[in-house]
């Protein structure tokens, strides 16, 4: 961070009460792990519903602190210190509240990203044409929450003409939180289905929270939505603002075709781009270049960027190991995920096609039901032997074990059955998916055959 901001301004922003230290002095940035703070750091006291890190602020001092901003009830400043405390009602939405005063007066343009599935993906397609036209800003990892999100706009520095930044949700209400931060130029939803069930009651409430981002669009924004998503396609006439819509379908406004290489149409003209995606890719492609133009920039930088981007690791990541050739998904997993995945394998043409699946969490009471369907994927996409793991999985082997042609393993733990994955793999050749939750850690399993 380079923030270049005084304490007293800090201050005025957070609306909190500064105690101590000088008022003009400046603060580059803050940290929030207490772990790592050095001498001349800023240290934010984030208060959670379980943890509380006023606890460490001895602790920060001693390693030389210069600020320190913590909640005020219940908290006295420490006596003999040099440094510098700024007392707020709730540090985090202190922390919110300096991150759109920053982002407000920077001069980039900013796009943001929602949606069940494809949000990093095109996140990252969209800044590989971003950094074509100039310097461009973009959140890593997951860096996507309440808590990410602010840090990640703090990053904005004046060099920057671009922000690309991926906003996530647990629970109604996430993305209007965050994107009331990004306060972005561009909003794209990538899509609308089973994610996080568990936290949401049904699809209609995942559409309702998704769509929050629309609302935070700046002033003559544009909204970048799926015109192939049965609920986003509701946008067309319930969004009045300005809108570029993206699919197969023939009333998209960027419409994909159905070619090897990845080529659409705008305004009545086709372009070309001499590179291969998988379906869901040219989806989110799609979502990339919307957005792009939406950003001013040209087809050319769409071209440019585009053909260097590389995908991200664990993400339908091709792997050739030992004869047989890998896709690592382990990054995450919900149906809609799952049944992408397993169409993937289900159309390579070596076989044998061996899926090695474990639970998609958060699903909540649609769980049961979720993992049953996955069985029905698993039998209508050719695969010929399936390695399941994990509580939720037990749902597809209690209809695959009785399944014909088909070879099934199922235990708690992938480890039960490493043994037996080995041996399917021993011959070299076909085609080996790993795909799960992240909590799962599947992509373990690829380092121990």
């Amino acid at each position: 961070m380079k923030l270049n901001l005084t304490l007293q301004k800090i201050a005025e922003v957070m609306e909190g009460k500064l105690v101590g230290g000088d008022p003009a002095a400046k603060i580059a940035g803050f940290v929030t792990d207490s772990r790592v703070v050095a001498a001349g750091d800023a240290f934010i006291a984030l208060k959670g519903e379980k943890y509380d890190a006023r606890q460490f602020i001895p602790q920060v001092l001693k390693q030389g602190a210069r600020l320190v901003v913590a909640q005020a009830d219940g908290f006295t400043v420490p006596k003999n210190t040099k440094a510098a405390f700024i007392l707020v009602k709730d540090p985090l939405r202190a922390l919110q509240a300096l991150a759109k005063y920053h982002r407000l007066n920077s001069t980039l343009k900013v796009a943001a990203i929602t949606g069940s599935n494809g949000k990093s993906t095109t996140k990252q397609m969209l800044r590989a044409i971003c950094q074509t036209a100039g310097e461009t800003v973009a959140n890593v990892g997951n860096f996507n929450n309440q808590f990410g999100v602010p840090f990640s706009l703090l990053e904005i520095q004046p060099k920057h003409a671009f922000g690309v930044f991926e906003l996530g949700a647990s629970h109604p209400g996430d993305i209007e939180e965050t994107a009331r931060l990004a306060v972005p130029d561009v909003a794209v939803i990538t899509n609308v289905s089973a994610a996080h069930l568990e936290f949401f009651k049904d699809i209609e409430t995942v559409y309702k929270t998704k769509t929050e981002i629309a609302r935070c669009l700046n002033f003559g924004g544009t909204l970048v939505y799926n015109a192939d998503d049965e609920h986003l396609a509701r946008l067309k006439t319930e969004f009045k603002g300005k809108s570029i819509s993206f699919g197969f379908c023939a009333g998209a406004d960027l419409r994909i075709l159905e070619t090897d290489d990845f080529s659409f149409t705008y305004k009545g003209e086709a372009y070309v781009l001499n590179k291969h995606f998988e379906r869901h890719d040219k989806l989110n492609a799609a979502a990339a270049a919307a957005a792009a133009i939406s950003l001013g920039l040209y087809m050319d930088n769409i071209k440019q960027g585009l053909l260097t981007f590389t995908p991200m690791p664990m993400r339908l990541e091709r792997i050739r190991k030992q004869g047989v050739q890998f896709i690592l998904d382990c990054y995450n997993a919900n149906p809609a995920s799952m049944k992408n995945a397993l169409e993937i394998l289900g159309r390579e043409k070596v076989s044998p096609r061996i899926a090695v699946l474990g639970d998609m969490k958060e699903l909540g009471a649609s769980s049961k039901d979720y993992h049953r369907l996955v069985a029905r994927l698993v039998l209508d996409n050719r695969i010929s032997e399936v390695f399941l793991a994990g509580e939720q999985m037990r749902y597809a082997y209690e209809i695959l074990r009785t399944a014909p042609g088909i070879k099934v393993h199922y235990a708690a733990e992938p480890k039960q059955w490493t043994a037996d994955l080995k041996k399917a793999l021993s011959s070299g050749g076909g085609t080996c998916l790993i795909k799960a939750s992240r909590s799962m850690n599947f992509e373990n399993i690829l380092k121990e055959i």
